[in-house]
C-alpha cells in the first residue's frame, strides 16, 4: 500500500475520531452518551492494530500475538472509561501489566521449540502498549477543556497525515506537515470556545511531528505489501496520538 494511501486513510480515522470527541458530550433521545462513541471508535482501533501489529512487526507468532496486543488495548480503552474521577488513567498500569502477563502466558502456549522468543515477548509487549495509548482519547475526553482538546488534536492528525500524503521531497513533506498540524491546532484554538490557539498551536505541532517521524520510519517497510501491516500502519499514529494529547493536554492546558 503506498504512503498516499496510507497517510489518507489515517486522516479519516482522525477525522472520526474528532467526529466522535464531538458526540460524546451530546445527548441523543434523552440519552447521555457520556463519552461512549469516542471508547467504541477508538476500541474499534485498538483491535485492528492488534491485526496487523504481528505482521508489521514480523512476530512469529501471530494470532497469540494479535490476542494479547487486543484484550491489552480494548481492556485499557475500557478501563480508562469506567474510571470514575482523576486521574482517569490510574488504573491503566494494572491493564498492562497484564498485558505482559499474558504476553508471557502467550509463549507458554508455544510449540516448536519457541524460536525468537525474546523478539516475540518485546514485539508482542510494544504492541500492547501502542495498542493502550490508544485510551490516551478517553482519558483526555474525561479531564477539563476534553473535548476541545480531543478535537483539536483529532484535526492536526487528521490535517498533518494529509499533507504527507503529497508527493514533497522527505524533509520538505516533514516540515509541511508539522506546519499544517501547527496551523489546523491554532486554528482549532480560535474556533472552540475557551481553548487557547497557542495551546492548539502548540499541541499541532506535537502531533506533526509524530506524524512526520512515523510517516518517516515506515515508508520504506517492504512488509507494507501486505495488507494487514499496511493496516497495522495506518492506524498506528491514531493510537498513539491518543496518549501524546493527553500529557501534552496537561501540561498546556492543566
Amino acid at each position: 500500500m503506498q504512503l498516499s494511501t496510507r497517510a489518507v486513510s489515517t486522516a479519516v480515522l482522525a477525522a472520526l475520531v474528532a467526529v466522535a470527541g464531538y458526540l460524546s458530550d451530546l445527548t441523543l433521545g434523552g440519552v447521555d452518551l457520556a463519552g461512549l462513541p469516542l471508547t467504541v471508535v477508538v476500541g474499534l482501533l485498538a483491535v485492528v492494530l492488534a491485526f496487523g501489529w504481528p505482521v508489521l512487526v514480523n512476530l512469529p507468532n501471530r494470532p497469540g500475538s494479535t490476542a494479547v496486543v487486543a484484550l491489552g488495548g480494548a481492556g485499557a480503552v475500557a478501563i480508562v472509561h469506567m474510571t470514575v474521577g482523576a486521574p482517569p488513567l490510574r488504573d491503566l498500569p494494572v491493564v498492562f501489566a497484564f498485558s505482559i502477563l499474558l504476553a508471557f502466558i502467550n509463549e507458554l502456549l508455544r510449540g516448536g521449540g519457541r524460536e525468537r522468543l525474546v523478539e516475540s515477548v518485546t514485539g508482542t509487549v510494544a504492541g500492547a502498549l501502542v495498542a493502550a495509548a490508544a485510551a490516551g482519547w478517553v482519558a483526555t475526553q474525561r479531564t477539563p477543556g476534553g473535548e476541545e482538546l480531543v478535537i483539536a488534536g483529532a484535526l492536526a492528525l487528521a490535517v498533518g497525515s494529509a499533507v504527507a500524503a503529497l508527493p514533497l521531497a522527505p524533509w520538505v513533506g516533514a516540515g509541511a506537515t508539522v506546519g499544517s498540524a501547527l496551523a489546523a491546532g491554532a486554528l482549532a484554538g480560535l474556533a472552540l470556545p475557551g481553548f487557547d490557539p497557542l495551546a492548539g498551536g502548540l499541541l499541532g505541532m506535537a502531533v506533526g511531528l509524530l506524524v512526520a517521524a512515523l510517516h518517516q520510519l515506515f515508508d520504506r517497510l517492504p512488509v507494507l505489501a501486505r495488507f494487514p501491516a499496511a493496516l497495522a500502519a495506518i492506524v498506528l499514529p491514531v493510537t498513539v496520538t491518543g496518549i501524546l494529547v493527553y500529557v501534552a493536554g496537561r501540561v498546556l492546558v492543566g
